[in-house]
């Protein structure tokens, strides 16, 4: 009689139609949309601040040669002066064994316009390793900031695939949940009509609430995924309605 009882409560699990099933499945409604793995990459590159660092560290460097080669000039430009007051002038004729001394006062606007090339031995010798140096920087200013990529994508990449294999393992502990609470009700509805003896009864229901437990589990394990996921890329995933 026991035997033929399981196997008829299995027989009614297994006929009964997959919409009643999904409908009492806690959390089998929604699930989350997750933007493509490109889209995930690029938002991430553009939200973390390393890389941010990492770019602005490349457009100083590329700033700093840029000076080193322009630095000669400083050596080379055009010099004006300007003078503006009054001015004494004194003059001397000598008339045989007659000098007569002219003493004038005037105001006068006096200007000048020159260029200048100075040419120091340091900056000639020093110039070429002074960018040869600066070069150096900025390659290596572009090669932390490509390893910081790589090292981004490298996250994404396990978050991303982290995150969908959680999302899986959440959806199969909420359709064996489902299927357990559909069965903890016929359980219960026969062990009040007295078909089952109650260590059978604890023993489904101790069997339902490990099941719950392991859906619990999954639930947090897949938030704490997603959360991680959006920290790292900068965005809050949506929900879609299940068809």
């Amino acid at each position: 009689m026991k035997l033929f009882l399981k196997i008829l409560t299995a027989l009614l699990i297994t006929s009964l139609p997959a919409h009643f099933v999904n409908a009492q499945t806690p959390g089998n409604g929604s699930e989350i949309s997750i933007p493509s793995f490109e889209q995930l990459v690029d938002s991430a590159l553009a939200h973390n601040g390393l890389v941010r660092y990492r770019n602005l560290e490349i457009e100083a460097k590329t700033s700093n040669l840029k000076s080193k080669r322009n630095y000669w000039t400083r050596n080379f430009g055009i010099q004006a002066d300007t003078r503006y007051g009054t001015f004494d002038n004194f003059s001397s004729n000598i008339d045989g064994p007659i000098t007569n001394t002219l003493s004038t006062t005037s105001k006068q606007f006096n200007y000048g316009v020159g260029l200048y090339l100075k040419i120091p031995i340091f900056d000639v010798i020093n110039r070429r390793p002074q960018i040869k140096q600066a070069k150096a920087e900025l390659a290596q200013a572009k090669g932390l900031a490509q390893a910081q990529q790589d090292e981004l994508r490298e996250t994404v990449i396990k978050q991303y695939q982290d995150l969908l294999l959680k999302q899986k393992l959440l959806m199969i502990r909420s359709e064996n949940l489902g299927n357990a609470q559909v069965n903890m009700e016929m359980v219960d509805k026969e062990f009040r009509n007295g078909l089952i003896p109650i260590m059978e009864y604890v023993r489904i229901s101790d069997m339902t609430s490990r099941i719950r437990s392991e859906y619990e589990k999954a639930k947090s394990a897949f938030q704490t995924s997603k959360k991680l996921l959006e920290n790292t890329v900068g965005q809050t995933f949506g929900k879609t309605q299940l068809k």
